[in-house]
């Protein structure tokens, strides 16, 4: 036995609405149309109650007359005014009541005229007429060019066209409901005419006629609904009645009328059955796109509002085969279907077998092509693992989309992981702690599992936190962050590598909440925010500083031996808003904090803890208030002073025969100190230069850093000369002795072709990226003509040629002992890559002249089009964010901008 249909409330509620609006629509168009209007919708429907003689008039006119009127307000009020139609409607049927084969043929004019021909049918012959020769007429005017596209047009007046075609439809089949619609003969005739237009070559046909057709089924299950109502009420009552167990009038008349509606319903599943085998079964591999994608939006909402009929394996395979569709728009319209699907439980049951077979291809669309498309799918899978309909092994492919490129699969890819992984809330059968007071521990401890599946990759975690952020609010709990990190000894569920995670995540949560971008920007442009996320921003920079500042000390006591964990924790007082300090009352817990920051530097010497720290020192020395401030420069003054005794009584050391360590771990922090602030090194300048001269049998990381720091001091003497207001001659020839000097010691090393000089492409590229920097600092063209003209230097010759063939000799160089090199700290580029670069800042800026340029490197930087400079700019950028192979990224930087010939 046939299912029963299943009857939404929703369903009555809008047909009565329907029905209210089109009272209130006749109201106000009688209310508002003119006398005009009023009589010619007399004389063309024979409305005898508002007019009874132009009604008797119009009965002695010809009934062809009549059909043409009626045909010619029918499409003009689907071209025009929304508004009329539900009135017009109701006159055409008490026309077809009162003269079916005129009112008959005005509609099928109508219908012609829709799709773009001017095609009448006398009511004489409508009988006679047969549908496959009214079809080939109207394609052989098709050929002729005498079709009109309404649908497509651009003129003002077919801007609504669709949507009041669309609407006539709809309208007409619910003014029928009690009446011609189960004549079978209206909507059968109307039925053949648009399922032979929609198989015509015609596009134009196929496409109006597929919007009426289809809309056609989606009205008839509005009806399909309301009688299912009907029916279910009246079989109740007749429940009730016969256990009452008296025959009577009343329990026969509910049968016959229990008959009647399911004799109805039998009737309108037929004309849908015939709609979706003669025009849906067709059409929805048509050549065009968008007539296509029409049909599978139309069958998700056929099944979804109508799933006693079409919930079933018959026509949701349909919904299957066209999530291959070549067309983006069409596999889109099949996975929102889909989704819909899925939302409602109940259907669930009845997907199984479809689910069994497609559900392999739904995840795979998680990684499609079209963006829009992967997204939406995304959202699929995420039904069906909260139906528990995919193996669990299926989806690591799916996780490995939380570093794809697009920023809108990853948000969607962050939104599945966290409602699955974490918050748990997709499987039923798992224990939710939504409610449970350490939900935020529990969801913490969660992400840490999936983190530690990134460890070894700080910038794959990235990825993972940024993506999972706005949809975990436990990252945001940052006293619940704080505990967990504080508790005297780490628990079971919290090792030493999940403490690291966490720290790294605290980080980057508190990064997010004040607008930072934590992972490279797919189009590298500058994020410009709106007031109102400013001051979102700000609120939580002040509760993050709130939540810290007591706990602040007491994380970095903790953690200050750890290299991996304190850089992320000396940052995060960047984010925090140092007055609130001075207004809570917590200048201890700031003095702490600088002193421990104090501690740090001289503990750690990695180039992140070391980078960390003065970045942290310099804000709290730039940004705190009043005494707070004072303290904290004084601080950061005594770390200057204390760091060159330490480098003297080094340096004094290794004079003396001890090992070179001291010494290095401190030239890193005074290179670190340099990076960002003047220091004053005069004394320590001459040791430098002369331990360099003295002691060639160093290691040359230990060469690299006091070339770097001398090179740094001689770039603050030239910075203190341009910004200071009177130019004094001891100092422009104090700067010009230094830079000899400094010259002397690179140039010794251009020179030394020995084992004992140049051992290894570190130092190498070290020495040719300072030439390259002083060089372009100190360009005569800079300072020509200005007071301080005697600062202006370019190297001769001699120098040049031996610095082009040092460059030439990095390029060169065999990918393992890059690689190799590498490994090493500071090396923030490959050797070949940092050469490229310093030799395209010397011919950007025309800091040397280009006729010494060596062959390699000028076919490297020599083509056709716009500046050079342009092109080393894109380098860098691209240098930065992806770090490969310097060759492919100059092919690729060539593709995308020209060159001009050096």
């Amino acid at each position: 036995m046939e299912e029963e249909p299943v009857v939404l409330e929703t369903a009555n509620r809008r047909t009565k609405r329907t029905r209210a609006q089109t009272r209130v629509n006749e109201e106000q168009l009688h209310s508002s149309v003119n006398e005009e209007e009023r009589e010619e919708s007399s004389e063309d429907f024979e409305d005898s109650r508002a007019r009874p003689k132009r009604s008797k008039a119009l009965g002695g006119t010809s009934s062809a007359a009549a059909a043409r009127n009626a045909h010619q307000s029918l499409i003009d009020v689907v071209k025009g005014d929304r508004r009329r139609i539900p009135l017009v409607v109701k006159h055409w049927v008490e026309h077809y009541e009162k003269d079916p084969k005129a009112a008959m043929a005005g509609l099928l004019s109508m219908m012609f005229e829709a799709c773009g021909a001017k095609y009448h049918i006398e009511e004489d012959f409508l009988d006679q007429t047969d549908v496959d020769d009214v079809v080939v007429a109207l394609v052989n005017m098709a050929k002729r060019g005498e079709v009109e596209d309404y649908q497509t047009s651009k003129k003002k007046d077919f801007k609504n066209f669709k949507d009041n075609l669309v609407y006539f439809w709809d309208t007409l089949v619910a003014e029928c409901e009690n009446g011609p619609l189960f004549d079978r003969v209206l909507f059968d005739k109307c039925m053949d005419y648009v399922i032979a237009l929609s198989c015509t070559p015609p596009r134009v046909y196929r496409q109006v006629a597929s919007l009426m057709g289809l809309q056609l089924v989606t009205s008839f299950i509005h009806i399909a609904k309301v009688l299912g109502s009907q029916r279910e009420t009246t079989q109740r009552q007749l429940n009730a009645e016969q256990k009452k167990k008296v025959d009577g009038p009343r329990v026969e008349s509910l049968n016959k009328r229990l008959s009647m509606t399911h004799e109805k319903i039998t009737i309108i599943e037929e004309m849908m059955r015939k709609i979706f085998t003669g025009l849906f079964m067709h059409r929805y591999r048509d050549v065009e796109p968008d007539i296509r994608m029409a049909c599978i939006q139309s069958l998700g909402v056929w099944i979804l509002s109508y799933p006693s009929l079409f919930l079933q394996d018959l026509y949701l395979k349909y919904l299957g085969w066209t999530l291959n569709d070549k067309s983006d728009g069409v596999r889109k319209a099949s996975v929102l279907a889909l989704q819909n699907l899925y939302e409602v439980d109940d259907n669930v049951p009845s997907l199984g077998l479809f689910t069994e077979r497609f559900y392999k291809r739904m995840i795979e669309l998680a990684d499609d092509v079209d963006i829009s498309v992967a997204v939406c799918a995304i959202g699929l899978v995420k039904q069906l693992i909260r139906h528990q309909r995919v193996p669990e092994e299926e989806l690591s492919s799916l996780y490995d989309l939380l570093i794809d490129d697009p920023p809108e699969i990853r948000r969607a890819i962050g939104a599945l992981v966290y409602d699955n992984l974490i918050a748990q809330r997709l499987n039923s059968s798992q224990s939710s702690s939504g409610d449970n007071a350490d939900s935020s521990e529990v969801h913490l401890n969660r992400l840490l599992r999936i983190l530690g599946e990134f460890s070894k990759d700080e910038m794959l975690s990235m990825y993972v936190i940024d993506d999972i952020w706005e949809y975990m609010d436990a990252m945001k709990d940052w006293k619940r962050i704080l505990s967990m990190l504080l508790e005297e000894e780490l628990s079971a569920e919290l090792s030493d590598a999940d403490a690291t995670n966490l720290i790294r995540l605290l980080f980057a949560s508190i990064r997010k909440a004040v607008g930072e971008k934590i992972v490279p920007a797919s189009d590298n442009k500058k994020q410009y925010y709106t007031k109102a996320q400013k001051d979102v921003f700000e609120s939580s920079k002040r509760d993050i500083t709130i939540a810290m500042m007591r706990n602040y000390p007491q994380l970095l006591r903790k953690f200050i031996s750890d290299k991996a964990k304190i850089p992320y924790l000396l940052e995060i007082i960047v984010h925090m808003n140092l007055e609130l300090y001075s207004l809570k009352r917590q200048d201890q817990n700031f003095k702490s904090a600088v002193l421990l920051m104090k501690e740090a530097f001289f503990k750690h010497g990695e180039k992140e803890a070391l980078r960390s720290c003065v970045k942290a020192l310099n804000f709290c020395a730039t940004e705190s208030r009043g005494e707070l401030q004072d303290f904290a420069v004084n601080k950061l003054k005594g770390i200057e002073d204390e760091l060159i005794m330490k480098l003297k009584s080094a340096i004094k050391e290794v004079a003396d025969g001890d090992d070179e360590y001291t010494m290095l771990v401190n030239l890193k922090r005074l290179y670190e100190l340099q990076l960002s602030r003047q220091i004053s090194t005069e004394s320590l300048y001459k040791d430098l230069a002369e331990t360099l001269k003295n002691f060639r049998s160093i290691d040359d990381e230990v060469i690299g850093f006091l070339l770097l720091n001398m090179h740094l001091h001689v770039c603050w003497c030239l910075h203190s000369i341009i910004n200071s207001g009177t130019v004094l001659e001891q100092s422009i020839s104090s700067l010009i002795s230094k830079r000899s000097a400094l010259f002397e010691l690179l140039e010794s090393f251009l020179t030394t072709n020995s084992p004992e000089g140049l051992r290894a492409s570190q130092l190498a590229c070290r020495v040719c990226v300072i030439f390259s920097e002083q060089w372009c600092l100190f360009k005569k063209a800079t300072f020509a003509s200005t007071e301080i003209e005697a600062l202006g230097y370019s190297p001769d010759e001699a120098i040049l040629q031996k610095f082009w063939k040092l460059c030439e000799r990095q390029l060169h160089i065999s990918d393992e002992a890059e690689e190799e090199d590498s490994n090493r700290e500071y090396i923030e580029e490959t050797n070949r890559d940092a050469v490229i670069i310093a030799v395209g800042k010397l011919v950007a800026v025309d800091a040397v002249p280009k006729e010494y340029l060596a062959p390699e490197i000028l076919s490297h930087l020599s083509m056709h089009g716009t500046s050079v400079s342009e092109v080393i700019k894109h380098l860098l950028t691209v240098l930065r964010n992806n770090g490969a192979d310097v060759a492919w990224l100059f092919i690729e930087a060539l593709k995308r901008v020209s060159i001009t010939t050096c």
